[in-house]
């Protein structure tokens, strides 16, 4: 096998608790995590020319880094050393989750790299081996490696697999908002938070399938910084609960929001009202819910 194709999935947080700051400086969460049905594709060949090293291209998003700034660049260049590759690798990024979201696609990208570089190259490297690995590239990646639904604690690379809940649409919403998770996170005070996510009943919730009370649980503390800053993504998390969403909440840092609809039809219906109530929105896409990558 000299090439590959592999899809990197979006994802959401149900909930999203930041439990407190370790000495590494990295913070302590507790989140659930859901892949999504939407995804980028990565396409990674083999190039037998000296000295070629790793290219990477990506499509019209040509501002996006290609260097090692890209964690597809860094996963792929992580392997190769760690394995002494000296094959050339090519690799082609078709780009459909936003990007600067909070949906994990770069993270996804990252993961999907790992996996795509281990099964080109037949690798001796586990799905658990690569969550490992998954750790140095960030807090969302160890996720992406297996997707599905998960509980993720510590910095993200402890993971409880959860049932998938039961099938629903979901609506995103992103508006022409930049958000920089890291000054998110810098700006965020544990003290003022007065609202967290009861993570044991949503855990509790998804193994019984009962998604209407997941929904009704769904808290993302981030939100007390990110909407502070843009109280316009209230609006739209109202108005998606306003038109069929039986749960609506922004994922990770944002500013995307999510809303859950039991169908397509009220899915759709909501996507209409939603664009002609808002005139700054980037992206509104609709998807559904991903199983547990195998």
């Amino acid at each position: 096998m000299d090439e590959i194709t592999v899809k990197a999935r979006a994802k959401i947080n149900l909930s999203l608790d930041v439990l407190g700051k370790r000495e590494d400086g990295y913070h302590e969460i507790s989140t659930v995590m859901q892949s999504l049905s939407l995804f980028d594709t990565i396409e990674i060949k083999k190039i037998n020319k000296p000295n070629y090293g790793i290219k990477l291209i990506t499509g019209d998003n040509n501002w996006l880094p290609v260097d090692d700034k890209n964690l597809i660049y860094k996963a792929a260049d992580y392997l190769k050393k760690a394995f002494n590759i000296e094959t050339g690798v090519f690799i082609n990024l078709t780009k459909m989750i936003p990007i600067s979201a909070g949906l994990g696609g770069g993270s996804a990208d990252g993961a999907a790299t790992l996996i795509a570089m281990r099964d080109l190259f037949n690798l001796p490297l586990t799905n658990d081996d690569l969550v490992g690995i998954a750790a140095n590239f960030g807090a969302d990646v160890p996720f992406c490696v297996y997707g599905g639904t998960a509980l993720a604690t510590g910095i993200g690379d402890i993971l409880t697999p959860l049932p998938c809940p039961p099938f629903a649409y979901v609506v995103l919403v992103k508006q022409y908002i930049i958000i920089s998770t890291t000054e998110v996170f810098a700006e965020l005070n544990l003290e003022d938070i007065t609202h967290r996510p009861d993570t044991n009943k949503i855990v509790h919730h998804i193994q019984n399938g009962d998604l209407r009370s997941v929904c009704g649980e769904m808290v993302n503390v981030l939100d007390t910084v990110t909407i502070a800053r843009n109280p316009q993504i209230t609006d739209v998390k109202e108005a998606l609960l306003a038109n069929g969403a039986i749960g609506a909440a922004m994922s990770g840092s944002g500013p995307t929001v999510f809303g859950i609809f039991e169908t397509r039809f009220m899915a759709e219906k909501a996507i209409e009202v939603i664009k002609d109530k808002f005139e700054d929105i980037e992206d509104i896409i609709l998807t559904k819910f991903e199983a547990r990558r195998s």
